[in-house]
């Protein structure tokens, strides 16, 4: 295997796997799993290519790429010389593989190599894109076709499939010598690799039962046994007993049952569809009869998911006005680091629109040649073109959801750059781009998300129209700037000139395209409910957004949860927001580009609550929460009473969660090998203020494999329809802060009660598969 070949000499290049030893390679089971042993492009994946790795400093040298006998690893060396060290990816964090010069990096860097030759692999969260070069058009081929054929088998495969493809791979790293034996010691290292800290009696004693040859080995079906053994859920086993009988046997009628008590659809066919779709014995299946494998199949599946699956689709109706929708939304979205001195890049809108996101953010500024470009300004943040960015919005608005997607420009162009920059949109994005208020819909009202299904609107400022009575020139000041101002000096000088000023400097090529969001400074709650202007769009520092709810709540009585009154906010800010559009963004003076809780502003309506993307925490685990609903389409449906206020909501609640276990949780330090983590689960809930709250279990020692706590965490919910439940994994440490180790949050509306699996996410949102939390969920109207 390339992985543990000892370095070469730095003079050395490396080989073509056709000149070394590196010729065709025995399939692993995994590849015999999959269907893909005589996969002509797999197999040139197993052999390796060398490959380059384009960046934008440095000459791009060649490394020796190759696929693992897992079927989902890929190793490659990385540095040279004596800073050489082994880098490996997994296939499963894989989002997509495009060919030719289809990223930033490979557009900018990438000239010298034939397009052909090239592809880019653009990985699950934050990672950052792998461009690539090969030696021939042919070589790209197989690697482009080969990625993409394992992404989708590894895709498809069911939770057990996963379970068992991890666990044999973690055996074929324990197997030192890669004789397919594994020795005592190597079952120890293996353990210690899966999180485990098993006591060497107990450990000992389970490897000699299955070691029925008595070599001290295990092999073949004694390892199979092994692992049969280490993959028990006595959980499972009691909870399948409890409803089988002595007989471990589950009839339809029995299943019916469960099915009564998980709340779901009882009847006697979903039962027989259940045991048609998930039990693996052909006998059994045939008789209507669930065995434990099959049972442990259902409640891995997507069926036993905490996530109500009807909600992975688009449900809500979507024929409301823009202003009744919660909508996901970037700040700074050109940002890949800190506001201060990171790289501004297209990829960061492309990640952006891929996650749901519908309200993207251009800070535009005067470029050379004539050219705007978008970045930071007055910082050390690298500059990207306005063009490029059209570009990408264009090749990507629409691929993750069909419905609007907005562009807040912060223009600060002078005319003829502002006027390129409407010609750039027209040009770009042609039909896409919303220029006249739809046909038959009063231009005073916003329109729906159906209606504006396919479209890129602009949110901008907008000249005076010259048929109407001119408007105050304040309407044309660019909103978040005053905001940026008020903190840095918390006073406005010259406020008239500044205005006056910003009134001659808006193009009306520019103008003429804002349609339906134009950005005005914010009237005042009494001026905007006095006279509301739907197609306005005001915008709030976090400062200024928690000044007005605060505002909006005084004068009125203590506020007291009930159905009548469930919000906080005072009825006038979500009044306001019942009628037009406003948009939060993080204070200007945040260095690191950290974010601010988004939940209080979803409490009071806001729904344009734009976040920095490029910054994970447990703010943006909230924001992909809330839009993990209605199909991650980036639009989500206001509670009644945030559409209408004051309207009634829905009754209190009483939760239950049941933590029971957890199955495969990652290990932190790969690096040292004993380290083993002391997982705790933390259960948060998100909502109005008299809803938050926090609850964990106790921490279990040394062990990551399968902990089990058995402990019931108890929730009051007085506005269910906007709280959201965040899981959290963490390792206990008793002298410092706990390590993250794991996370998934969800609406609550979109919790399903019951015996449900929780798969746990990373920090940066990628699939930490497999690992998961069981829990039991009970909801109980007060």
């Amino acid at each position: 295997m390339i992985c543990g070949r000892k370095a070469r000499p730095a003079a050395e290049q490396p080989r073509s796997p056709s000149e070394g030893s590196g010729g065709p390679r025995r399939p692993g089971r995994a590849l015999k799993k999959m269907g893909l042993t005589e996969d002509e492009d797999v197999q040139r994946l197993l052999r390796g290519s060398l490959l380059r790795k384009i960046k934008s400093r440095g000459v791009p040298r060649e490394r020796l790429f190759r696929l693992q006998e897992d079927g989902a690893t890929v190793c490659f060396q990385g540095g040279f010389g004596r800073r050489r060290s082994q880098h490996s990816f997994s296939v499963m964090h894989i989002e997509g593989v495009r060919e030719g010069h289809q990223s930033e990096g490979l557009r900018k860097h990438g000239a010298a190599f034939p397009e052909r030759h090239c592809f880019t692999l653009v990985f699950k969260g934050k990672r950052k894109n792998l461009d690539l070069a090969a030696r021939g058009e042919e070589d790209a081929r197989h690697w482009v076709q080969g990625l993409t054929k394992l992404m989708g088998r590894l895709q498809a495969m069911t939770q057990p499939e996963k379970l068992d493809h991890w666990i044999h791979g973690v055996l074929q790293r324990a197997d030192r010598n890669k004789d397919n034996k594994m020795s005592f010691r190597e079952v120890k290292s293996m353990l210690r690799m899966i999180n485990i800290h098993m006591d060497d009696v107990y450990a000992y004693k389970l490897f000699k039962e299955c070691d029925r040859s008595g070599n001290e080995r295990l092999e073949g079906w004694e390892l199979e046994e092994f692992c049969r053994r280490l993959l028990r859920r006595p959980e499972l086993e009691e909870l399948f007993g409890r409803y089988s009988g002595e007989d471990q046997v589950l009839s339809a009628e029995e299943l019916q049952d469960f099915l009564r008590d998980q709340g779901e659809d009882s009847s006697l066919r979903q039962a027989r569809a259940i045991v048609r779709t998930y039990e693996l014995n052909e006998k059994a299946r045939q008789q209507d009869l669930m065995m434990l494998d099959g049972f442990m199949m259902y409640l891995l599946s997507s069926d036993g998911d905490i996530l109500n699956q009807e909600h992975t689709k688009v449900h809500q109706d979507m024929s409301q006005p823009l202003c009744h929708y919660f909508i996901s939304s970037s700040h700074n979205t050109y940002l890949t680091r800190t506001q201060i001195g990171g790289t501004s890049s297209t990829e960061a809108y492309v990640r952006a629109l891929t996650a749901g996101c519908r309200c993207v953010e251009l800070d535009c500024w005067e470029g050379s040649d004539g050219e705007p470009v978008v970045y930071h300004g007055h910082t050390l943040t690298s500059k990207i073109l306005f063009r490029d960015v059209i570009e990408s919005i264009r090749d990507y608005a629409f691929k993750q959801s069909p419905y609007p997607v907005i562009l807040s420009l912060e223009n600060h162009c002078g005319l003829e750059q502002q006027a390129t920059m409407a010609q750039h949109m027209r040009a770009i994005l042609g039909d896409m781009l919303l220029t006249q208020p739809l046909e038959g819909h009063d231009p005073h009202d916003l329109p729906s998300p159906e209606q504006l299904k396919g479209k890129v609107l602009v949110k901008a400022k907008k000249l005076p129209e010259p048929w109407h009575e001119p408007q105050d020139v304040t309407s044309l000041l660019d909103p978040e700037e005053e905001e940026e101002e008020e903190e840095e000096e918390e006073k406005l000088q010259d406020r008239s000139n500044r205005r006056a000023k910003d009134a001659s400097q808006v193009a009306p090529e520019l103008s003429a395209m804002v349609v339906y969001c134009q950005a005005v400074p914010f009237p005042g709650l009494d001026e905007a409910l006095r006279r509301p202007r739907p197609c306005q769009v005001s915008s709030f520092s976090e400062r200024k957004a928690r000044k007005l709810i605060k505002e909006a709540g005084e004068g009125s009585h203590p506020w007291v949860p009930s159905p009548a009154q469930p919000f906080p906010a005072g009825p006038a800010l979500a009044r306001y927001n019942a009628r037009q559009l406003s948009r939060v963004y993080p204070l200007g003076l945040k260095m690191t580009s950290s974010n601010y809780n988004p939940q209080e502003m979803w409490n009071a309506g806001c729904q344009l609550v734009a976040l920095n993307f490029q910054t994970p925490g447990y703010e943006m685990d909230l924001n992909a929460g809330r839009f993990l609903a209605n199909g991650g389409c980036g639009y989500v449906l206001k509670p009644p009473c945030l559409r209408s206020p004051p309207g009634e909501g829905t009754r209190p609640l009483a939760l239950h969660v049941r933590v029971i276990s957890a199955q495969q949780l990652p290990k932190l330090n790969q690096e040292k090998g004993s380290s083993i983590v002391d997982p705790l689960v933390r259960v948060e809930l998100h909502g109005v203020p008299a809803d938050c709250a926090k609850q964990q279990t106790h921490h279990k020692l040394n062990n990551g494999f399968n902990p089990r706590w058995e402990e019931t965490l108890r929730f009051q919910v007085r506005a269910p329809e906007l709280a959201l439940l965040r899981f959290v994994v963490e390792d206990h440490d008793s002298t410092s802060c706990n390590d993250f180790v794991g996370q998934f949050t969800l609406p609550l509306a979109s919790v399903r009660q019951g015996y449900r699996h929780i798969h746990l996410l990373s920090k940066d949102g990628a699939s930490l598969s497999p690992a998961t939390l069981f829990v039991h969920v009970r909801c109980k109207s007060l």
